[in-house]
């Protein structure tokens, strides 16, 4: 699934060049939940970033489902992000004017060729993972009428209606209460449990963290602990 090689990332030059990612190697196996923290300033964002095909290692190598997207191009890193890769943030990142159903449509409608959907296609998909984090009664609020919890729910529901073969989040209950935290991680177990799917988490808070099978630490840009939390990789098929 993930196969990352002596990856480094260097920002700045000269004296102020800054090593945030440091020789780093690793893989995460399909159907893994695997959670990464560390302090601020660790590298566990920039490792993030990386995996998403947001940005390019400086040197070393990422393979992506046995395809190795760490020299790639802008365009064929957007081809590997659309098909592959779901992504939830702690903010949200919702259009303020847009119901949660088009909040849902909006990445498929970016879909290319052959993995272009119809728009009843899309909307019907919208609909599908809107009932499965639980908000099929929501399908036509905006934003400014779901709560903390609900808005994060349609975020889940976006990152999943291209379905990825592997979901990253960047801190996805911290910006929410207790109550609205504990509900978006029982949405991660059942996804996990029922359709297998892979899940890296990103997060400072270790109860999050003591939630996943393996659970990786990075301080100064290299990896000071990987733990196996217990559970083992899940190795059914999509539903």
């Amino acid at each position: 699934m993930i196969k990352i090689e002596n990856l480094s990332k260097t920002y700045g030059m000269g004296d102020a060049e800054v090593r945030a990612l440091d020789n780093v190697s690793m893989e995460i196996k399909k159907g893994e939940w695997v959670a990464i923290t560390g302090p601020s300033g660790s590298g566990k964002s920039t490792l993030m970033h990386i995996i998403g095909c947001l940005d390019l290692p400086t040197s070393g190598e990422y393979w992506l489902n046995d395809v190795e997207v760490s020299h790639m191009n802008d365009d064929e890193l957007a081809t590997v992000r659309n098909k592959e890769i779901g992504f939830i943030f702690q903010s949200f990142n919702l259009l303020a004017r847009v119901e949660a159903l088009g909040q849902v449509m909006l990445p498929l409608q970016y879909q290319r060729g052959e993995y272009r959907l119809p728009h009843s296609e899309r909307a019907n998909r919208a609909n599908e993972m809107l009932g499965l984090v639980g908000l099929a009664e929501r399908v036509h609020h905006l934003p400014t009428e779901l709560s903390g919890g609900q808005q994060q729910r349609v975020a889940i529901a976006r990152a999943l209606a291209q379905q990825p073969s592997i979901l990253l989040a960047d801190e996805p209950t911290g910006n929410l209460d207790t109550k609205s935290g504990n509900e978006v991680m029982e949405i991660f177990h059942r996804l996990h449990k029922e359709q297998g799917i892979t899940l890296v988490i990103v997060t400072h808070d270790p109860k999050v963290a003591a939630q996943a099978q393996r659970v990786i630490t990075f301080q100064d840009g290299e990896i000071v602990k990987d733990e196996q939390k217990g559970g083992t990789p899940w190795t059914g098929s999509k539903a």
